[in-house]
């Protein structure tokens, strides 16, 4: 059972919906601790008071708001505790928007979210059943470790999920990111479309999306504990320098295919519109031909066989 991190209710209008919030995720990395090289003894940090130049415990520290380097303003769990906001103690839903209006960049870690008690059962469900008729998603505000955050929460398996988001204004502007103008034609933009068709895939499963780094790092680790030979390192792929980007991404095309064990055909693109031909004057024929030189040798008869006028 994951551990609490949170206690506190959700507003909702009128009805206040109690829960318990915990960890959504889990981190599965690998992680290492710092040693003395000589010795591989541990390396640890100390908290160290600057005035009394001594290790201090956990218990002697607090919280504090430097003014200057000789003025220090203490805060206290209380003072937190007692925030003058309506969210110190609820998740205070603000609004309904549809989930395609949220920018993913404004959104961070996810939370569970469980009714903390039997009573709450019955609002905690309206509010599921509620989100997923509605096919909204919610925007609320919060207050978690010393501030006011912005919040969004929806519905996944029946259960209600809160994700932390930024602040608009904690959003970098990438107008100075933007690459120089450029032409891309429209049959580069159908061969890239043919090869986003060709990596499509139904669901995020199977080895392409496990977490290699984690594996190939335990395989080190229990290498180096049975004092085997380190695998070997497959050999980087060198990327190719792109000089025509229609063969690069027909190449590509090809590629996942045959790592699919699919066919290796040509990729398809759409054609096209070809441009509108104007209509060609139409050779003459041998009798048209004919009828013309007819009628030129019957105008020079005429021609010579005028008299000419006395005069």
């Amino acid at each position: 059972m994951p551990r609490t991190i949170w206690s506190g209710a959700i507003s909702f209008g009128l009805v206040s919906v109690p829960i318990n919030v915990v960890g959504a995720t889990e981190d599965h990395s690998i992680r290492f601790h710092q040693y003395h090289l000589e010795d591989m003894g541990r390396v640890r940090y100390r908290k160290v008071c600057e005035l009394e130049d001594r290790e201090v415990d956990q218990s002697e520290i607090g919280k504090g708001y430097e003014l200057s380097k000789t003025q220090v303003i203490p805060i206290t769990d209380e003072d937190l505790s007692n925030l003058p906001l309506p969210t110190a103690k609820a998740i205070e839903i603000d609004a309904f928007v549809p989930l395609e209006s949220i920018d993913p960049l404004k959104i961070a870690e996810g939370y569970y979210l469980q009714p903390s008690s039997p009573v709450a059962a019955k609002p905690y469900k309206l509010l599921v059943q509620a989100l997923g008729r509605s096919s909204k998603v919610a925007v609320a505000k919060y207050a978690w470790s010393g501030r006011e955050r912005l919040g969004l929460l929806r519905v996944r398996d029946d259960v209600l999920v809160l994700h932390a988001m930024r602040w608009p204004d904690e959003i970098r502007d990438p107008a100075e990111l933007l690459p120089p103008p450029v032409e891309v034609s429209e049959q580069e933009i159908e061969g890239a479309l043919a090869l986003m068709d060709t990596m499509t895939v139904d669901e995020l499963v199977g080895p392409d999306f496990e977490d290699r780094y984690t594996e190939a790092m335990a395989q080190i680790i229990e290498a180096k504990r049975e004092e085997k030979p380190l695998p070997e390192a497959p050999e980087p792929e060198q990327p190719a320098q792109v000089l025509d980007l229609m063969a690069a991404l027909n190449e590509s095309v090809q590629k996942v295919k045959a790592s699919r064990g699919e066919g290796t055909g040509p990729a398809e693109v759409h054609e096209l519109p070809k441009p509108k031909k104007t209509a060609a004057k139409k050779p003459a024929t041998k009798k048209a031909e004919a009828k013309k030189a007819t009628a030129k040798k019957a105008t020079a008869k005429k021609a010579t066989g005028r008299k000419p006028k006395s005069a």
